[in-house]
C-alpha cells in the first residue's frame, strides 16, 4: 500500500530464497545517471523518502526504495533471527541484482543506517558513495556478548554525564516483550512522540530512561508538527495497520539480545573500510542521535568522509528540512558523477 505513494517510482515485489518477500519502489534513471538506494529507519516505511523520490526522480535519478524487513508492505517475520543485520543486507542486495544495478548511491536514515553500514562491509563493489543521515556508519564489532545486555546502560550512563540526560533510555522498553501490543494500541500517541511537535519534547519525554513507555502506556497525545500534517499521519497510520510494530522493534531486540555478535565477529578488517566517498548528514537539533557521533569516526574507517550539518533541524530531516536534504542529495550526485568535490557538498 504504501508504495502506492512514491510517484513516478512502480510497486514491485522480490521473494528471497527462505521465502521471504519484500515489496520497493523503483523509477529507472536516465541516460547516465546514477541511482540512489534509499533505505528508511524506524518507525517509518519507504512513505518517509516520498519528498526525495519526487525530486530526484523529477531531475532523471533512478530510485530505488523498499519497505524493509517487519515494515509496510514487506512481510513481517516473527523469528528474530529472521532480523540479523547480514540477513536483512543480503536481502536487499538482491533487490539490486533483481533490477541489474551494478551500482548505486546508497542513502539510509536511522536504523537504515545499520543495514547500509553493512552492505558497505559485504557488498562494497554495489556501491559508488555512501550518505548516512541522523545515524554515522556503524562498524561492526565485536561486541562481547556478556556486555550487550547492559550497552544501553553504559550509553545511557555516559550521555547523562554528557548531556544532563540519557539518549537512548526508550530502548529497554522497546526490547520487551508487550512493547509492539503497547505501541499498536495507542498508535496515535507513539507518533505524536516519535514526530514531535518540539524537538525538545525528545528530551523529555522520548529519550529519558522510562519516559517513552510511560507516555505511550498512558495514551499521551500532542499536536503533530507543521512538517508532518495530519493527511500524511493518516497514511502513516494506514501503512503500520498492516503488521504494526512487531517487526520493526525486532530491530532493536535483535540487537540488544546479541544476535548479530556472531556475524560481525568474521567480518575481516579490511572490509570494515569503506573507500567510496561518503557524507554523514546530521543535525543540530537531533537529541537522541547526536550529531557529535559523526565527529567521532575515525579517518581510517572512512578516508575519504564528509560530514554535513543541517541547522534548526531534529531527527527527521527528509521531512522537516526536505529542500535541503534533496539539495545534498543532488550534489552528491554529481561528486559521484566528477561534476563536484565532496569537501564542497
Amino acid at each position: 500500500m504504501a508504495l502506492n505513494h512514491l510517484p513516478p517510482a512502480t510497486g514491485k515485489t522480490i521473494q528471497t530464497p527462505d521465502g521471504v518477500k519484500y515489496v520497493y519502489a523503483y523509477s529507472a534513471a536516465a541516460a547516465k545517471k546514477p541511482t540512489f538506494l534509499l533505505l528508511h529507519g524506524f518507525p517509518s516505511s519507504s512513505y518517509d523518502w516520498r519528498h526525495q523520490v519526487k525530486k530526484l526522480s523529477e531531475l532523471g535519478y533512478g530510485v530505488i526504495v523498499p519497505d524493509l524487513l517487519g515494515y509496510g508492505d514487506t512481510d513481517s517475520p516473527t523469528d528474530l533471527e529472521r532480523y540479523k543485520m547480514k540477513k536483512m543486507a543480503t536481502d536487499v542486495s538482491l533487490i539490486l541484482e533483481k533490477e541489474s544495478l551494478d551500482t548505486v548511491i546508497g542513502v539510509a536514515h536511522d536504523w537504515g543506517v545499520g543495514i547500509l553500514s553493512r552492505l558497505a562491509n559485504y557488498f562494497p563493489e554495489k556501491f559508488s558513495g555512501f550518505i548516512f543521515v541522523s545515524v554515522p556508519y556503524i562498524e561492526p564489532g565485536p561486541f562481547p556478548l556478556a556486555k550487550i545486555a547492559y550497552y544501553s546502560d553504559a550509553i545511557n550512563a555516559m550521555t547523562e554525564q554528557n548531556f544532563g540526560y540519557t539518549t537512548f533510555g526508550y530502548w529497554p522498553f522497546f526490547n520487551e516483550d508487550d512493547a509492539a501490543d503497547i505501541c499498536d494500541k495507542n498508535h496515535t500517541s507513539f507518533t505524536s512522540l516519535v514526530y514531535p511537535q518540539t524537538h525538545e519534547m525528545w528530551k523529555t519525554e522520548f529519550a529519558p530512561l522510562g519516559a517513552c513507555k510511560i507516555w505511550v502506556t498512558s495514551n499521551t497525545l500532542k499536536p503533530l508538527p507543521t512538517w508532518f500534517p495530519e493527511s500524511e499521519a493518516a497514511i502513516h497510520a494506514k501503512i503500520f495497520s498492516r503488521n504494526g510494530y512487531r517487526g520493526p522493534l525486532n530491530w532493536y531486540k535483535t540487537t540488544m539480545r546479541g544476535l548479530n555478535i556472531e556475524d560481525e565477529a568474521q567480518i575481516p578488517e579490511e572490509n570494515k573500510i569503506i573507500n567510496s566517498p561518503t557524507l554523514v548528514v546530521v543535525t543540530d537539533k537531533d537529541y537522541v542521535c547526536r550529531a557529535e557521533a559523526a565527529h567521532q569516526i575515525l579517518p581510517k574507517s572512512i578516508p575519504n568522509l564528509a560530514i554535513k550539518t543541517i541547522l534548526g533541524c531534529g531527527h527527521w530531516p527528509t521531512l522537516e528540512a526536505k529542500d535541503e536534504t534533496n539539495e545534498i542529495l543532488i550534489k552528491f550526485a554529481a561528486v559521484i558523477e566528477g561534476r563536484e568535490k565532496l569537501g564542497d557538498i
